[in-house]
């Protein structure tokens, strides 16, 4: 029965490398709701849309976020739940689009509750682990660094990720280290935001 309980976005969101896609991923799994991820998006559609260059990967980046925009509204016109996964910003992305108020002017419309998973983490272990994840074939070739990619050029581009606010309730997770982070918590904190109503919504 679709009612206003159903109406719930849980955005995923916050550093590279910081195990965002694969929490999506398990949120989905547990909670039954289809889980839209940027990279995810990119690697389906550079099957078709070859990507040759770091210009052409930033394009395809732009046009991910379009996609997951224009899925994002046709679920909140049905008043259904999602996750949505990327590294969004609140500055401009590739394209010039500012995708948190994008996001946010969404939710807003359409009358949603939000609740973020902000990923942060140490910049200098998350950066290993960017550079490490370049070599695995699930990355693919649509996500690939295309350049030298210092610890500078991650901090730079990583700078404002942690800003990410669109309303709701934001939950941090420091994934500097994967074994210290309780994600069965969190996957619980998100169990219960999608499965009851406001006055319910206590356990944070």
């Amino acid at each position: 029965m679709i009612t206003a309980l159903n109406k719930k976005l849980i955005v995923v969101a916050g550093l590279l490398a910081a195990g965002k896609t694969t929490f999506a991923l398990k949120l989905s799994h547990e909670l039954q709701i289809p889980c839209f991820s940027k990279d995810l998006l990119k690697n389906a559609m550079g099957r078709s849309m070859p990507v040759n260059s770091r210009d052409e990967s930033k394009l395809l980046s732009a046009t991910s976020f379009d996609a997951i925009e224009f899925i994002t509204e046709r679920f909140m016109e049905a008043h259904l739940p999602l996750i949505i996964e990327a590294n969004f910003r609140m500055d401009e992305n590739h394209g010039g689009i500012r995708e948190g108020e994008k996001l946010q002017e969404l939710a807003e419309r359409y009358g949603y509750r939000v609740l973020t998973f902000l990923f942060t983490g140490d910049p200098s272990v998350l950066h290993k682990r960017y550079k490490e994840r370049e070599n695995r074939p699930e990355r693919g070739h649509a996500n690939r660094l295309w350049s030298e990619f210092s610890l500078e050029d991650y901090e730079n581009s990583v700078s404002l990720l942690g800003c990410f606010d669109i309303g709701g309730k934001i939950i941090k997770i420091d994934s500097t280290d994967f074994g210290a982070v309780d994600f069965e918590h969190h996957i619980e904190q998100a169990r219960s935001f999608i499965g009851f109503g406001e006055a319910d919504f206590t356990m944070f």
